[in-house]
């Protein structure tokens, strides 16, 4: 007889990757930075890479100590994770039981499903509105005595489309204190309009908690390194649902240089939203509608004709992108792949 493997897990669909480019092609499918690490970033990681024989710190506390001058809050409300998506599934095994629901958007970041699963809870999905933004009114509603946690995506990905003040605070007052609000913002830094204030909602609900990574906006995917900032009763648990040492030394340094040198940092991702602004206005001046992006990628929806040809058209364009059975969605690359990306979103698009 063979081992018996947890039928959840068993089950579990392999999460997909972006696809690589090849060296002729923009490789637009993980929305990764265009830019290099920062130059205080590779002299930290060479001077750090000396000392790989010892443990890293367990807790993080010198990203601790920066991000909390940064944010202006305490050290102790910081969680620092293996990648932010580690933060998800760490805050949903705290708090999901057999049975347990775990409500979210969608469309929104494909890890959920897979994280809910994994923790053994029931994923509830709430459809996007038309224009692809969060419906929260109807997240609310799903919300049952069986609810542990609701996710929150702003920007959310794949579409782009943020949370305002009003529709988060009118929606926090409707959940239970007693379930948890997760408001996933991996893309924040590159909004350039006034937007929902995650680290102010933290301070003001106990419920609720704040996930940013490193990734994006500071060019460490290779690194994974992202934290949650929250009330430190939960932030305890989330720790607890995680062997020690889960953030590496090079990745805390890394970090460190980085939140040192954020004013680089954050240039270069007006940068990105810029160019981002640029695709946008060029498609509407082509009459073709797409959701406003407020990460650093477009979201280009497909109905079944359309999703049939997408392949070919980014292959003439020489884009590698992440195509969904209801969309496509190109990550914002350097400025060489602007124009390949503004003709291939209007031609999948012009294709009904």
């Amino acid at each position: 007889m063979p081992v018996r493997i947890r039928e959840s897990i068993e089950q579990l669909p392999a999460y997909r990757p972006g696809k690589p480019a090849p060296a002729d092609a923009h490789k637009l499918s993980s929305n990764e930075n265009p830019f290099p690490p920062l130059p205080a970033v590779i002299e930290t990681i060479t001077e750090a890479a000396g000392s790989m024989n010892l443990y890293p710190v367990p807790d993080a506390r010198s990203v601790r100590d920066a991000l909390a001058g940064q944010h202006q809050v305490e050290a102790d409300r910081i969680l620092v994770t293996h990648g932010s998506v580690m933060g998800l599934q760490q805050l949903i095994s705290a708090v999901t039981e057999p049975g347990s629901e775990i409500v979210y958007a969608w469309r929104s970041f494909e890890a959920y499903p897979l994280l809910v699963q994994m923790a053994g809870g029931t994923s509830v999905q709430v459809p996007l509105r038309d224009d692809c933004s969060h419906d929260l009114d109807a997240m609310a509603d799903a919300v049952t005595e069986r609810t542990r946690a609701v996710i929150v995506c702003s920007p959310n990905n794949p579409t782009g489309n943020i949370v305002t003040q009003t529709e988060f605070d009118a929606f926090a007052d409707r959940i239970p204190d007693d379930v948890l609000i997760m408001l996933d913002e991996a893309y924040i830094e590159f909004v350039q309009e006034e937007t929902v204030d995650g680290l102010a909602a933290q301070a003001d609900r106990e419920n609720v908690v704040v996930l940013r990574t490193f990734s994006k906006a500071y060019g460490l995917a290779g690194l994974r390194v992202g934290y949650t900032i929250g009330d430190p009763r939960i932030l305890a648990a989330a720790s607890n649902a995680v062997a020690p040492f889960s953030v590496d030394a090079l990745a805390q340094r890394a970090a460190v240089a980085a939140l040192d040198n954020a004013g680089e940092v954050f240039a270069r991702a007006e940068s990105i939203a810029d160019r981002a602004a640029e695709i946008h206005a060029a498609l509407a001046e082509r009459d073709v509608w797409v959701p406003k992006p407020h990460g650093n990628f477009v979201w280009v929806g497909t109905n079944e004709r359309q999703a049939e040809l997408v392949p070919e058209i980014l292959e003439c364009h020489r884009i590698v992108a992440r195509q969904f059975p209801d969309g496509v969605r190109i990550s914002i690359g350097t400025e060489q792949a602007t124009a390949p990306i503004i003709a291939a979103a209007a031609e999948i698009a012009g294709r009904a």
